[in-house]
């Protein structure tokens, strides 16, 4: 099997153009055989070449950006697409940054990376429970409102008038289990 050098190159606008070409120029020096290419905001959810050139890359493949912010839009973005690649066996390469998983001192600079990330998303989370439980505290909080909880007369009404479950569903948007708790604690 032989591996291959893939390439992605993002820019946010249709406008940037030449940031695009750019990105394509410097992945085919850098020896790509195939690069997926869009023009999309790294805050749009869908990122779709993106995902076609996860699916694409192979065991032994490589895949290639040109700078970080082109890949990630965070670092627990990153953390999350350097999981697939690695689950897959395919290495990851930056060219601005020099860095190539390939390399004990690129594994070493990604997971170092990913380790920071981590200790910022726990320290975020333990700010979030700390601001919660004052909130509380000070009856300022009350949570989340079951949304399928605030259907419960609904479901009852369309139970009582005979509707199936699929029915109920399908009518009120809420889950099979919702409908089903609901008739239970009735």
């Amino acid at each position: 099997m032989t591996s291959a050098i893939i390439g992605y190159a993002r820019t946010s606008t249709i406008d940037q153009t030449a940031g695009l070409e750019a990105q394509l120029r410097d992945l085919t020096t850098a020896g790509c055989v195939k690069v997926f290419q869009e023009q999309v905001s790294s805050v749009d959810t869908k990122r779709p070449e993106l995902e076609r050139a996860l699916d694409y890359v192979r065991d032994g493949d490589t895949l290639v950006v040109t700078k970080l912010d082109r890949l990630a839009r965070s670092m627990p973005n990153l953390v999350d697409i350097t999981g697939k690649l690695k689950a897959k066996g395919v290495e990851l390469r930056v060219l601005a940054l020099n860095l190539d998983t390939g390399t004990p001192t690129g594994k070493l600079m990604l997971n170092l990376m990913g380790s920071i990330a981590e200790f910022e998303r726990e320290l975020m989370l333990e700010r979030q429970r700390e601001g919660i439980a004052k909130a509380k505290a000070d009856g300022k909080y009350q949570g989340r409102a079951p949304t399928a909880q605030r259907k419960a007369d609904e479901v009852k009404k369309l139970k009582a008038e005979g509707k199936t479950a699929d029915q109920i569903v399908a009518t009120l948007g809420i889950s099979r289990s919702s409908v089903f708790r609901i008739l239970r604690a009735e």
